[in-house]
């Protein structure tokens, strides 16, 4: 065995796509390199390099190998094109099976041959994002001017160039050669290993471990903020994002201007890190601290005296961008601002944001309704929803869009609001992600999940639906928002009715779909929180329940119920049964109706027939009344009853009408899981 070491050299390569180009360097290679059992795959990404380590067998043995070819009597041209194809003629072929097959025995292939043809095929058509050429006479594209190719097999180059007929690809080639940090170690040096490679870098200023990298910027930053008593707010992208533009990472600490610390905190945190990536920082009690974080690329001879300073410039530069916006929105009162929505397009089909306005404090209400909520607050969900989309014509959403919502609430609070109507416009979009907590005042979750049936209604009314992983207007993201704000505020809702008042009288489209896009996102929800998705799926064969806290009660005690041993057992019996059924219908079936007790021939029947008149009523009661585990043990208990009718009864009898009627009382056990749940959804 041997390792193999490559490294692309380049100009900086964007931060958003270093991570992604490391991993297709290793997953091309593993591919690439299969007959060499390629294995322990390290990658690496930095500012201005991508590279990879791995273990590859010395050679590839020899082998023997067979292609299939034409079938016997295929036409000439077809037997013409495959000899052609493999450079052999018809007397090499063997007849194998109605087939011409082509036996051959291969030569081993030495690792370094393979790895210098594999290599640049492999570079040329590398997946970048986006790819540039630069000068001239050349058609090979990187993402940035590709400047080195190092490539050593147990410290040895691999000798191959890039070059093509025609093309001589900057005339890159293989080398043993790479760069330090730019500023304070320009020049090549020479790679004799992968664990000296990245030894050497780091004498040389170069953290190359994207981990070594996040720690050096958390720390720093958090041991800087320590100092001062306050602490970072927490943001991995942005931390991530700031790894990739450096290669020695040297955290420093600047001051704001006490002039701007009037400013709303999300402005301030936005501002930085959109604008010069900058962390931000809380004091103790939550407020912003007059201070922020960077990260410099090398250290400085002064602690980096000079370098804060122009930032802190630069940053009063940012600050007073936004004191203008901040201050010019603020002389337009929000409700003002609501027929200016006119003038913004929501969709083409669906109207402007004015409109779109209306509807969601139309809806607003009603859900406020539909939660019992008193007048007062139904009447400050509807003014809510009204003004939830006037930030758009602010200055400072229109600067940083980011700030959509949370910039609403800061104004109507000012304009003197009702609180919970400012703080609705300002939580009506959470949650904005995964890890974002749901809205939980009253009036905020109605505004909240009123935009998002909005939404869903609204596109699915005029047909256009998520497919694949396109979905342009976040219809999953909205879903999941109404999900996890139903769930975690315990909302009872008729969900089924809530979409078709957000239908607001539209037909057509996709609409009779949304209940079951809702479903499936419900499923897609429980499955990454590590529960049952198959029992849901089962739960929701009759249709999806509008009332979705029910729903997962249903489905949480039909969980329950399939752990222990009788549901165990029961379950084995609904899906015998149901086999049975499938198979006999197929015959002459369907067998339905009820069974008639005078062609019962064993007590083992009866007892089924009884336990089924028992069980029927008091399931569908205990369903009606939401006692589900109720419901649960009543169709469990069957489960001994079965287990003695399958043991000694056999269904397909010699006598047709006793058959017939066995069937039937199958089909009446298969009806009455069915109450339940589809059993044959359930796993296992």
């Amino acid at each position: 065995m041997a390792e193999l070491f490559i490294e692309l050299f380049s100009e900086e390569i964007p931060s958003g796509m270093q991570a992604r180009a490391a991993d297709d360097l290793g997953s091309l290679l593993t591919k690439a390199l299969d007959g060499l059992n390629p294995r322990d795959l390290r990658t690496f990404f930095g500012a201005r390099r991508i590279a990879a380590i791995l273990t590859v067998d010395a050679e590839i043995p020899a082998r023997s190998v067979s292609e299939r070819g034409p079938r016997e009597g295929a036409p000439e041209k077809a037997l013409a094109g495959f000899t052609r194809k493999h450079g052999v003629t018809p007397d090499e072929l063997t007849l194998e099976n109605g087939f011409w097959v082509l036996n051959k025995s291969l030569d081993p292939v030495s690792a370094e041959s393979r790895v210098a043809e594999a290599v640049p095929e492999l570079l040329w058509k590398f997946p970048w994002p986006k790819s540039m050429r630069w000068g001239a006479g050349s058609n090979f594209t990187w993402v940035r001017p590709l400047r080195r190719i190092a490539c050593l097999l147990d410290g040895h180059v691999v000798p191959f160039a890039l070059a093509r007929e025609g093309d001589d690809a900057h005339g890159l080639k293989a080398s043993n050669l790479s760069e330090g940090h730019r500023f304070l170690a320009p020049g090549p040096f020479e790679i004799l290993s992968g664990q000296q490679w990245q030894e050497e870098l780091e004498t040389r200023s170069v953290i190359v471990d994207m981990d070594s990298r996040r720690d050096m910027v958390r720390t720093g930053v958090a041991r800087l903020a320590d100092q001062h008593g306050i602490t970072v707010v927490q943001d991995d992208g942005l931390v991530d994002e700031v790894c990739g533009l450096v290669e020695y990472p040297v955290p420093l600490l600047g001051k704001i201007d006490a002039a701007f610390m009037d400013l709303p905190a999300e402005v301030m945190q936005v501002s930085m890190r959109i604008n010069q990536r900058y962390f931000a920082l809380r004091n103790p009690d939550g407020k912003a601290a007059p201070y922020f974080a960077f990260v410099g690329n090398l250290p400085f001879k002064d602690g980096g005296k000079l370098t804060t300073a122009g930032n802190e410039r630069v940053l009063r530069a940012r600050f007073a961008d936004a004191r203008h916006f901040w201050d010019l929105d603020r002389k337009t009162k929000l409700a003002d601002r609501v027929p200016a929505l006119a003038a913004v397009t929501f969709h083409a089909k669906l109207g402007t944001q004015a409109e779109r306005a209306e509807r969601i404090s139309k809806l607003a209400g009603t859900v406020a309704q539909a939660m019992w909520l008193d007048g007062a607050q139904i009447a400050q969900a509807e003014r809510a929803g009204l003004l939830a989309k006037a930030d758009l014509t602010t200055g400072m959403v229109g600067e940083f869009p980011e700030l959509q919502g949370i910039m609403g609430g800061y104004y109507a609070a000012h304009d003197g609001e009702d609180e919970a109507v400012s703080r609705a416009v300002a939580e009506h979009y959470l949650p904005r992600g995964q890890s974002d907590d749901t809205a939980k005042a009253p009036v905020s979750v109605a505004v909240a999940l009123a935009d998002r049936l909005d939404l869903l209604a609204g596109f699915f009314a005029i047909g256009e639906l998520p497919s694949g992983s396109g979905d342009p207007y976040a219809l999953r993201r909205a879903a999941l928002g109404i999900i996890r704000t139903i769930r975690d505020n315990g909302l009872r809702l008729d969900l089924t009715e809530l979409f078709a008042q957000a239908a607001n009288g539209r037909t057509g489209g996709e609409l009779a779909k949304l209940p079951d896009f809702i479903a499936e996102r419900l499923r897609v929800q429980l499955r990454s929180e590590g529960e049952r998705h198959d029992v849901l799926a089962a739960t929701l064969a009759g249709g999806l329940d509008g009332d979705l806290v029910r729903l997962l009660a249903r489905t949480s005690a039909l969980s329950e119920m399939i752990q222990t041993e009788d549901g165990r057992n029961l379950l084995a019996a609904a899906k015998r049964a149901a086999n049975i059924l499938r198979i006999e219908d197929k015959k002459d079936g369907p067998h339905t109706g009820a069974p008639d007790p005078a062609l019962y021939t064993q007590d083992e029947e009866r007892a089924l027939a009884g336990g089924l008149d028992q069980a029927v009523p008091a399931i569908e009661t205990a369903l009606k009344e939401e006692r589900f585990t109720d419901a649960m043990q009543a169709i469990a208990a069957l489960r001994p009853t079965l287990d003695r009718f399958f043991e000694a009864v056999t269904v397909n009898a010699p006598e047709p009408e006793v058959r017939a009627n066995r069937l039937k009382l199958l089909s009446r056990f298969r009806e009455t899981t069915a109450l339940i749940a589809d059993f044959g959804q359930i796993e296992g």
